[in-house]
């Protein structure tokens, strides 16, 4: 089915993304490009041919094309559509494999990695995900605002735009492709919580915020969270948003006092030494270990 595979070892690299209404009639460019292309339609319909298989994609409706395919329309996009777009590349997963990457984990996330001593360790880690061709029923949903919300960040000056914008990307990505997973079964407190604390790893940890979003007392949360993640909310939120500083040392040449602010630390002093806390050696020799582009 020509599907798109994400991995957890390199970033997407989008190129442009926009919404976009039809103000006329017009048939999909006839086209075979470099990057892939994630289309969301909010209004009308986009009839498109993907290596001779015809497709609609409707309301409510995400679909991915894949690069180095040939595009094109038979039927017209109708007056009105309306749509978000996303342009952007992959790493491909053979790539990262003939270049035998060095992955790193965070302890205690791993059984395999819990040595106080050193903290991390050194471990083929490659791991894909096949992205859906197609999703629908989307309207209104908690993923739909989030392509809105990318659409948006992406339009906005937003601070470190060009890096964290991929990033971004890549946990939307994720999501997307998890998603129907995902739908068949409740997500539990621990989890809701768990997302919770990804989605707003910026903000600084608040017991009175989480009691807020989840009308529950902080004892009783902390202690189904422990119960069911092996660890406390606050390493959780803490984990995660080393998690996203190791990507930007990965991914990127950020000053360090720029990758903790946009992890939410305020005091790079205290960023490093949390980050020490955590992966076992501080940010710029972590920087120094080999790494993706």
């Amino acid at each position: 089915m020509n599907q798109i595979v994400l991995n957890n070892v390199s970033l997407p690299v989008v190129s442009s993304c926009d919404y976009l209404a039809a103000q006329e009639p017009f048939l999909h460019a006839d086209r075979i490009v470099d990057f892939h292309v994630m289309i969301y339609v909010t209004d009308g319909c986009i009839p498109v041919t993907e290596d001779g298989t015809d497709y609609e994609i409707h309301a409510g409706e995400l679909f991915f094309l894949k690069n180095k395919l040939r595009h094109y329309g038979k039927k017209d996009v109708g007056r009105g559509t309306r749509w978000h777009y996303v342009h952007f590349y992959l790493a491909e997963p053979s790539v990262i494999e003939a270049a035998r990457p060095v992955a790193l984990g965070i302890a205690g996330q791993n059984p395999e990695l819990s040595s106080p001593a050193g903290g991390w360790a050194e471990f083929s880690a490659l791991q894909t995900l096949v992205l859906p061709k197609k999703i629908s029923g989307l309207s209104g949903s908690r993923l739909e605002q989030k392509i809105a919300g990318f659409t948006e960040y992406f339009r906005s000056d937003a601070p470190l735009d060009v890096w964290s914008r991929n990033q971004k990307f890549f946990e939307l990505l994720t999501e997307i492709g998890i998603y129907e997973e995902a739908e068949k079964k409740p997500l539990s407190l621990s989890d809701r919580i768990a997302d919770y604390l990804t989605e707003n790893y910026r903000r600084p940890f608040s017991s009175q915020e989480l009691e807020q979003e989840f009308f529950l007392s902080y004892k009783r949360m902390a202690a189904v969270f422990k119960k069911e993640k092996g660890m406390s909310m606050q390493r959780f939120h803490t984990n995660v948003r080393m998690e996203n500083a190791c990507k930007l040392l990965r991914s990127t040449l950020l000053p360090v006092g720029e990758i903790s602010r946009e992890t939410g630390y305020a005091d790079m002093l205290y960023f490093s030494r949390s980050f020490r806390s955590v992966v076992g050696m501080s940010p710029t020799e972590y920087r120094k270990l080999p790494r993706i582009y």
